[in-house]
């Protein structure tokens, strides 16, 4: 068949079908996703019910693990990225970068948490103010509390997360790029397990267990983004703020995300990205510039300082002894959030980063977004605690009775505080559809044996399930349910990463002997 007909018929088979599907995977993962909302749906009491039971159980029995796991995979990835190994390329010898840096930088930041640091960004630190984690037996709304509250909201959001991400994506390039096998999790497997590993039983389980990681992952970032556009649009013009108001939002973002999701990574999403950088950068100029520039710049390096200072010591904290809620409320929560999200970011981040170096890739996917994300919490979450220090106050009521307000709250405080409140709602949204945009597409990719170009059908389904999911989260107990999908959706997920990590080592260890000898190891057959 001539070269054009195939693009046609490509073409085609891509936007109105599901010729491309692995059956098993797609239908297993619809089916229990059906299951799981109409559960929610009818039941809704009963199924928040479950979501505490679950919360209670994998945190209070397995918190140690999510600790351990994480902290392990940043040290992997670090060792990875800057030993004789980074000089592998993610793709054949030679080959050249799909996306400009600036664009890779702006989509896989905006996939990876864009909308969760805008939600968080003044929360977070103005929570650790008022109750700091329980390290050194800290008094809150004190000056050495404002400086942990910055110093551990770091810590949340910078080198751990993106560690996570980094690794799985590398991966995941690794195997797609440069060994020619399916972009799916289940590639990862074959140094362990072979050709049978990966397309039998143990690799379906894998690439299933990341839908649903996936699916809970962005559903949590969709509730809390709802939520947090019905607070901005609240202090905007007076909309009422509740689950049923955050819940049509939820439905008429899913549309718009749906819309961009059909159109492409060269257009929906790595426009919007752009677009995201842009704002955020107005947003946190105008703040530098109208906020308390020298506080807020000497509150980073305190903050930072501290970060480094405790690093250790929040990397494995789990309150054994103070039995505290706080590790549970905030760490493990996060930690199992990135890694549901860790599926899709990481597949996502895979598929935009053909033909860098691992050691390219690990600068650029982990300590790139680490130091944005820094500023980020210093300016915005700096400006609240300054507020609360030396300012007229008046962010700590409104940020412990609902998360959500926290951001144009403090906004409202300063000149062009409307001007800036009305960018943060489009930044929200932006992100918002971006982050679901993105996960999208990567369920799509998982759901059709690792195509890197699902088919609309294939896209249009997971975008519906994604909203329904995240409206249903929503009416069943707001954020904690949300935390708690999260946490649930990570956990099974977890426990095949760690197969990961053996796999890829032995992997690139005899890469890079042949590497060294000028030789390419090829690509691997699965038929």
């Amino acid at each position: 068949m001539p070269d054009t007909e195939k693009k046609v018929e490509n073409e085609m088979n891509r936007g109105t079908g599901l010729k491309s599907i692995d059956p098993p995977i797609f239908w297993i993962s619809v089916i229990i996703s059906a299951i799981l909302v109409i559960w929610g749906a009818m039941a809704t009491d009963h199924f928040s019910g479950i979501i505490d039971s679950v919360f209670n159980f994998l945190v209070g029995s397995f918190g140690w693990l999510y600790i351990l796991f994480v902290a392990a995979v940043l040290l992997i990835t670090v060792i990875i990225g800057f030993s004789r190994l980074g000089s592998i390329r993610l793709g054949k010898p030679g080959e050249e970068p799909e996306f400009s840096t600036r664009s890779w930088i702006a989509m896989l930041f905006s996939a990876g948490m864009g909308i969760g640091l805008v939600f968080w960004g003044v929360a977070e630190p103005i929570m650790h103010y008022v109750t700091p984690p329980p390290l050194g037996g800290l008094e809150g709304e004190t000056a050495e509390a404002a400086v942990m509250a910055g110093s551990t909201s770091f810590f949340h959001w910078a080198l751990h997360p993106w560690a996570l991400y980094a690794f799985f994506g590398l991966v995941l390039a690794y195997f797609g790029f440069r060994r020619g096998m399916p972009q799916l999790p289940s590639s990862t497997l074959y140094p362990l397990l072979g050709k049978e590993g990966v397309r039998g039983a143990p690799g379906k389980v894998f690439n299933i267990l990341a839908v649903f990681a996936t699916l809970f992952g962005i559903a949590t970032s969709l509730g809390l983004g709802a939520q947090q556009i019905n607070s901005g649009l609240g202090e905007l013009i007076g909309l009422p703020v509740n689950n049923t108001i955050a819940t049509v939002i939820v439905l008429i973002i899913t549309v718009l995300f749906i819309l961009s999701a059909v159109t492409g990574i060269d257009k929906g999403i790595k426009y919007l990205s752009n677009i995201n950088i842009t704002i955020g950068g107005i947003l946190l100029v105008l703040m530098l510039i109208l906020g308390p520039t020298v506080f807020i710049l000497n509150f980073i390096m305190d903050a930072l300082g501290s970060y480094l200072q405790n690093f250790f010591e929040l990397t494995f904290i789990t309150s054994a002894v103070e039995q505290s809620d706080w590790p549970g409320w905030w760490t493990i929560f996060y930690w199992a959030w990135w890694i549901s999200w860790t599926p899709f970011v990481g597949g996502f981040i895979a598929r935009i980063s053909r033909g860098r170096t691992i050691r390219e890739f690990v600068i650029g996917v982990l300590i790139v977004p680490s130091i944005i994300g820094i500023i980020w919490i210093g300016t915005m979450g700096g400006s609240a605690i300054w507020l609360e220090q030396f300012g007229q106050g008046g962010i700590v009521d409104p940020v412990m009775a609902d998360e959500a307000v926290a951001f144009f709250v403090t906004l409202a405080e300063f000149p062009l505080g409307t001007l800036m409140s009305v960018l943060a709602t489009i930044l929200i949204g932006t992100f918002f559809i971006t982050s679901a945009d993105s996960g999208t597409f990567v369920m799509g990719m998982l759901t059709s044996k690792g195509e890197l170009e699902p088919s609309n059908g294939v896209k249009i389904t997971w975008g519906i399930f994604e909203g329904l999911v995240a409206a249903i989260l929503i009416l069943a107990g707001g954020l904690s349910a949300l935390q708690t999908a999260a946490i649930a959706g990570a956990f099974p997920f977890m426990l095949l990463m760690i197969l990961t990590v053996a796999g890829i080592l032995k992997a690139l260890n005899e890469d890079y002997i042949l590497h060294e000898q000028g030789e390419f190891i090829g690509t691997i057959d699965l038929d």
